[in-house]
């Protein structure tokens, strides 16, 4: 049986609340955070279900009536969000290429795509047999804490945007143990935000189309993920569905595993500081904006997928100017 993690507002104050797959939902004694939940579970050397089974149950909670009033927020945060490091890679999923491609193809012409190169390197070696390494994945940087919103929470584009696109995929939340060991917490589904128009316009600005806002969903599943997550990604404006088609996760639809991808991440001694927590997202080959779509302020976004019981919702809004000027010292 699954254990799901959430953070949720009870009475005003922040309480931790595990879930199972029957939906029955409960708070955890003792735990505001699941941050300092996990950093407990890591002091006295037991995994996150071990904990939670000896804080004992606390009052019953309904998530759906939660989640409808706006008190379910990220499954986890840092008190400092600059010890928050946001990050992921692309290209790791069968058929992202493909879109990714079409982007990219006018300026290369009949050429193969550096985007195409790097989707076949990870075909070819990004599933390693155990104890070796494989190839290393596409990796981008999206910024810290402070650029997550949380379910019900509007992504805000900046106004220098040319898009807000959904990039509905799953994301690992990780926290660095005192050592310097890399712990793996669990899964959410994720929003990882992104502004397509601004990378089509050239490929080497992908960089700044991911300095963008993302959302993670209600719960962190703990525990392994299944090899294959089947959901929806769905647009609404106003009463009217505009984008409505299903993605595939897990390792069953992904060119790379998740090992290597993780390998790849906390290689760098940088992301390897105690105390810090991570996200990484995953990836996707899911994209409204291949078929065609153009998102506008007041969209909704929704992405579900089993085995997540609550689904990831946000609106699309735009943020006003922000003029920037630099002063010499």
């Amino acid at each position: 049986m699954a254990l799901r993690l959430l953070q949720v507002k009870l009475g005003g104050a922040l309480t931790v609340v595990a879930s199972d797959d029957q939906g029955v939902a409960y708070a955890v004694p003792g735990f505001q955070s699941v941050y300092d939940l996990a950093q407990a579970a890591i002091a006295e050397g037991v995994d996150l279900a071990t904990k939670v089974a000896s804080a004992g149950r606390g009052e019953s909670v309904d998530l759906g009536a939660a989640l409808a009033e706006g008190r379910i927020g990220l499954p986890i945060h840092h008190a400092d969000p600059a010890h928050f490091v946001v990050a992921g890679t692309g290209l790791t999923h069968l058929g992202s290429a493909d879109g990714r491609d079409k982007m990219h193809k006018s300026a290369a012409g009949e050429h193969i795509t550096d985007s195409m190169k790097m989707f076949r390197m990870g075909l070819e070696g990004g599933k390693p047999a155990a104890g070796e390494t494989g190839v290393q994945p596409e990796w981008f940087y999206k910024g810290d804490g402070s650029c997550l919103v949380g379910p019900g929470e509007a992504l805000t584009s900046p106004s220098f945007a040319l898009d807000g696109g959904e990039e509905p995929e799953l994301a690992g939340i990780y926290l660095i143990g005192p050592d310097g060991t890399p712990f793996r917490l669990g899964f959410c589904l994720a929003n990882e935000f992104s502004d397509h128009v601004t990378e089509r316009g050239n490929y080497l600005w992908l960089a700044h189309s991911k300095l963008r806002q993302a959302s993670l969903g209600p719960e962190l599943l703990v525990g392994e993920l299944p090899e294959s997550v089947e959901g929806s990604s769905r647009i609404r404006r106003g009463e009217e569905v505009i984008f409505d088609k299903p993605f595939l996760s897990g390792e069953a639809n992904m060119s790379h595993s998740i090992r290597n991808l993780e390998h790849h991440h906390f290689k760098y001694d940088l992301f390897r500081r105690p105390g810090d927590l991570h996200v990484h997202f995953f990836g996707t080959a899911t994209l409204s904006v291949t078929h065609g779509v153009k998102t506008e302020d007041g969209d909704r976004f929704e992405i579900e997928a089993h085995p997540f019981r609550l689904p990831l919702v946000n609106t699309l809004a735009t943020a006003s100017p922000a003029p920037v000027s630099v002063k010499a010292l």
